[in-house]
């Protein structure tokens, strides 16, 4: 243990590190490279609205001012989209943000924090900040498994984090079963939906977690504008909830959470539908084409929800990232998640998931030989 750990709060010593996805930068300036492929983040192909592009150079003039603590205009703006109030909403510095501060302000040290194995990093890592103790449900079918978390509540379980569609395998878990375990989830646990994905879901039997809200459960629903208005770059993400709980959440709140920037970008881009819809056409289209790719290759992957498809490749995945790296192409391999095998890829223009299967395929032809 060094001086600095001895001087660290205990909690953080054991804490995962989250690793995000390689930057296009440093791989074309190690290798050499240029045009390259970021398929590993899960970041809009279709880049950002020109409405976003305007509304930031309108608000560039008026960087010397703090911004609004409680980005009150687009929690209006929210508001009025999803039928609640904006008291119900608190909007943060991306969705990880707001699930650290779900964290600060519920989790006791020694509490429980239920996740699914695999799911989202952060929210370990959030737990460990707070000294709570996580409890891994494993996945059934690559889905998270209702009946598996609810066997592992006890009466020291604080939050239940239920990412739906799931990160990194893509799956959700249908109307029908949410309704059934949301019977038997005690009151005194509270259930965050993590729905960053929630605009790509096309299946009709997917949950509306907003019943809950209505309802006056203890539940919160976690949204991003990282993915489909492509703002990953601004970091803005909310989360909804009861009045009661939003504004016990709000007391964690810093002062300052998100820049002018930033807000003015999620105004125009909640404005903007018509680039929402072009690019859910392109991730629909962009996923039946590489579904027919890897059909073709005799690879197995999970059905997605989302803008991503979880693949096994049938050989290491780390390899397999490394040297498609040498071809301009960058995926996210999933060792970290202990599926040592597969690729998490995002679904990108046709041009990139051309370039991405053709890159694969001389990585498995190698592999083969």
């Amino acid at each position: 243990m060094t001086k600095a750990d001895e001087l660290a709060r205990h909690s953080t010593l054991g804490m995962p590190a989250y690793i995000a996805g390689t930057p296009k930068e440093e791989i074309e300036k190690k290798y050499g490279i240029k045009n390259t492929v970021k398929l590993a983040s899960n970041e809009n192909p279709l880049k950002v609205s020109p409405k976003v592009i305007e509304a930031i150079s309108r608000e560039a003039k008026n960087c010397y001012m703090y911004p609004e603590g409680t980005s009150p205009e687009l929690r209006e703006a929210l508001a009025a989209n999803l039928g609640v109030r904006a008291s119900q909403i608190i909007v943060g510095n991306g969705g990880d943000h707001v699930i650290g501060l779900l964290c600060h302000a519920f989790v006791e040290e020694g509490d429980d924090v239920i996740v699914g194995s695999p799911s989202f990093r952060t929210y370990a890592i959030n737990t460990a900040i707070m000294g709570g103790n996580l409890v891994r449900v494993p996945l059934k079918d690559l889905t998270l498994d209702p009946e598996g978390i609810l066997n592992a509540i006890t009466e020291r379980t604080k939050l239940i984090f239920f990412c739906n569609p799931n990160n990194p395998t893509g799956t959700i878990v249908k109307k029908d079963r949410i309704r059934a375990f949301m019977r038997r989830v005690p009151e005194r646990c509270i259930v965050v939906f993590d729905e960053a994905y929630h605009e790509f879901v096309a299946d009709p039997d997917y949950p509306d977690s907003m019943e809950y809200v209505r309802a006056g459960r203890n539940v919160f629903i976690l949204r991003t504008f990282s993915k489909v208005y492509g703002l990953a770059g601004l970091r803005v993400g909310y989360c909804i909830a009861s009045e009661e709980l939003a504004q016990t959440l709000g007391r964690v709140l810093p002062a300052f959470p998100v820049n002018r920037l930033a807000q003015a970008a999620a105004l125009a881009a909640l404005e903007d539908q018509a680039f929402v819809a072009a690019t859910l056409e392109n991730n629909t289209t962009g996923k039946e084409y590489l579904y027919g790719a890897f059909d073709k290759l005799g690879l197995h992957y999970a059905e997605t929800e989302t803008n991503f498809i979880f693949v096994d490749i049938k050989m290491p995945a780390k390899t397999a990232y490394e040297n498609m790296l040498h071809y301009g192409v960058i995926v996210r391999p999933c060792d970290q998640w202990d599926m040592p095998t597969c690729l998490r890829v995002t679904i990108g223009t046709m041009d990139e998931n051309k370039k991405m299967i053709d890159a694969l395929i001389h990585v498995l032809d190698q592999n083969n030989q």
